[in-house]
C-alpha cells in the first residue's frame, strides 16, 4: 500500500510510522543539498525543478537519497505559508527579523517534522546541525528551542491552532493549503459556479506530481516508452507516464525523440493542429516557443502532413533548448513576436503560448506562488495582449491561432481573449472543448466552451488555458 500524503504532498508521519531507511550516505548532504536549492530559489529567482537535478548530480546523490532530497526541497517550498505561521507562534522573534537562512532551515526543519515520516527526534536534530553549519552554535541553540515547540504538537493540531475556528474562508485556505491569499481568491474566481472545488485544487496543487512524457509522433511510439517501463496516460494518444525513474534512464528521451511533457501542454498542440481550417496548410508557428516542450510535438505532427514549422522565441539562449527540440524540418529563430519580421498573414496554424505567472503549475513550480504577486497580473496583461494581437495578425484569413496560458486567473486567460476581440470583427471563437474532444481521451469538465480549462484536481495536469481562434475570410 503507498505511503498517504498530507495537505502539502509531503509523507505523512501522523498516518504511517517509521523514519527513513538509511543508506550510507551522510544524512547531512541530503539536506545540505535541500537546503542550498533552497537558498537559490529564494536569492537567485532560481527553478527548483531546473537545480535540484543539477545538484543531485553533482553531489552523487541517488536512489533514497535523492528521493529525500527531492520531498525535502519541494515539500518545504509547497509547505511554507503553513510553517510560517506554526514557526510564528514557536519563536520569540518575528519572522522578518531571523536571518533568512536560518529561517530556511527552520522551514526545512519544519517539513520534517511535520510532514514526513522521520521521527521528530531526528527531524530536530539534522535541522539543528543545519542551522549550526549555515549560522554558527548561537543560532544553533534558538533553532533547537523553536523546533522542538514545533514537534511538540502534529500538523492538524498546529492548524486548529493557527488557523481558529472563527477564520474567514479565504485565511483558513491560504493558511492550511500553504497559498498566498490572492491565489485563494484568484483560483476561486476563476473556478466560476464550481468554486466550492476549491480545497480540492489547492489540495492538488500541492500533491506531487507524476512525470508524463510524450512520444514525438514519427520519431517515438508510446509502445517504445511502455517497453521503457512507462505505463498508460488517461488523455493524450501521444503520453505515458513514467511512476518512478529518471526519465534520462529512456533511450528516446536521450535522443531527444521523446521529452518530458504533461498532458494538457500536448493536448493544446494537438487541439491546434486538428482545428478545422479553410485552405491551406502547410505554414505553422509557434510564436512564444521556449523552451521547446510544444513546439516539438507541434513540429513532429507538421512534418507528419509535409506543413513546415517557424518556431520563434525572443530569449536567444531558449531558442537555443528550441533548437534542440523541434524536427530538423523546423525553423527556430530568436525574434520579438510582437514586433514580428514576417508579413502578415503568413501563417495557417498558430500557437502563441503566452508569458504568464505560471499559477497553472505550482504543482511543478512550488516557489511560483511566493515569487509573484498580484501586481504581476496588472503587468502582464499588456505583453499578452500585445503577442495575441500579433497572432491573429500573422495568421492568414481562414488560418488558427491557439491562445494558451499555463494560468487560469481570469484576467490572464478570457479577459485578454476577450478584449483583443473586442477591437475586431475577423476573428470567430472555435468551440475548444469539441476539439479537444476529438484528439483526446477521457476529457470532460473542461467548461461549456467556447474556452476550455484544465485543472489539476479534474484532469491531473497543469491548470491550463486553452482558446481557439479563427480568422474570418
Amino acid at each position: 500500500m503507498p505511503p498517504t500524503r498530507n495537505r502539502h504532498g509531503g509523507r505523512d508521519r501522523n498516518r504511517r510510522p517509521g523514519g527513513p531507511r538509511q543508506t550510507g550516505r551522510p544524512q547531512d548532504l541530503v539536506r545540505r543539498t535541500a537546503f542550498d536549492v533552497i537558498r537559490a530559489v529564494e536569492t537567485r529567482d532560481a527553478y527548483a525543478n531546473l537545480l535540484l537535478p543539477a545538484r543531485l548530480r553533482d553531489r552523487g546523490l541517488t536512489g533514497r537519497d535523492a528521493a529525500l532530497a527531492t520531498e525535502l526541497t519541494y515539500g518545504t517550498l509547497r509547505g511554507r505559508g503553513t510553517y510560517d505561521a506554526v514557526l510564528a507562534l514557536c519563536s520569540d522573534r518575528e519572522l522578518r527579523r531571523i536571518d533568512a537562512p536560518l529561517l530556511d532551515v527552520l522551514r526545512l526543519g519544519a517539513h520534517q517534522i511535520l510532514s514526513t515520516r522521520i521521527p521528530p527526534h531526528a527531524a530536530v536534530g539534522t535541522a539543528v546541525e543545519l542551522a549550526r553549519s549555515v549560522s554558527g552554535p548561537g543560532q544553533a541553540k534558538f533553532a533547537n528551542a523553536v523546533l522542538r515547540k514545533v514537534a511538540g504538537r502534529d500538523l492538524d493540531a498546529w492548524l486548529a491552532i493557527v488557523v481558529p475556528a472563527d477564520a474567514d474562508a479565504t485565511t483558513r485556505l491560504s493558511v492550511a493549503h500553504s497559498h498566498p491569499k490572492w491565489i485563494v481568491s484568484a483560483l476561486r474566481d476563476a473556478l466560476g459556479p464550481d468554486r466550492d472545488q476549491i480545497d480540492a485544487l489547492l489540495a492538488a496543487d500541492n500533491a506531487r506530481p507524476r512525470v508524463t512524457l510524450v512520444a514525438r509522433p514519427g520519431r517515438a511510439t508510446v509502445d517504445e516508452l511502455y517497453e521503457a517501463g512507462a505505463g498508460p496516460a488517461p488523455h493524450s494518444p501521444y503520453a505515458a507516464v513514467l511512476p518512478d525513474g529518471d526519465p534520462a534512464g529512456i533511450a528516446a528521451v536521450r535522443d531527444g525523440r521523446a521529452a518530458v511533457q504533461d498532458e494538457a501542454s500536448q493536448l493544446v498542440a494537438l487541439a491546434l493542429a486538428a482545428a478545422p481550417l479553410r485552405g491551406a496548410d502547410a505554414r505553422w508557428a509557434d510564436l512564444c516557443a521556449g523552451p521547446g516542450g510544444k513546439a516539438g510535438l507541434l513540429s513532429a505532427l507538421a512534418t507528419e502532413r509535409d506543413a513546415r514549422l517557424l518556431a520563434a522565441e525572443f530569449q536567444p539562449h531558449r531558442a537555443g533548448l528550441v533548437a534542440r527540440a523541434v524536427d530538423p524540418r523546423a525553423g527556430v529563430v530568436a525574434a520579438d513576436a510582437t514586433a514580428p519580421a514576417w508579413r502578415p498573414g503568413t501563417f495557417d496554424r498558430v500557437m502563441v503560448d503566452v508569458p504568464c505567472t505560471g499559477l497553472g503549475a505550482l504543482r511543478r513550480r512550488p516557489e511560483a506562488r511566493w515569487r509573484r504577486g498580484p501586481e504581476s497580473v496588472a503587468e502582464l496583461g499588456p505583453l499578452q495582449r500585445g503577442l495575441l494581437a500579433s497572432a491573429l495578425d500573422s495568421a492568414r484569413p481562414g488560418g488558427v491561432v491557439a491562445y494558451v496560458t499555463c494560468s487560469p486567473h481570469l484576467a490572464e486567460t478570457r479577459v485578454v481573449v476577450d478584449d483583443v476581440l473586442r477591437g475586431r470583427g475577423d476573428v470567430e471563437r472555435l468551440d475548444s472543448p469539441e476539439v479537444l474532444a476529438s484528439v483526446a481521451t477521457g476529457l470532460d469538465g473542461l467548461g461549456d466552451g467556447p474556452y476550455a480549462q484544465f485543472w489539476p484536481h479534474r484532469h491531473g495536469t497543469d491548470a491550463m488555458f486553452l482558446a481557439l481562434l479563427r480568422r474570418s475570410e
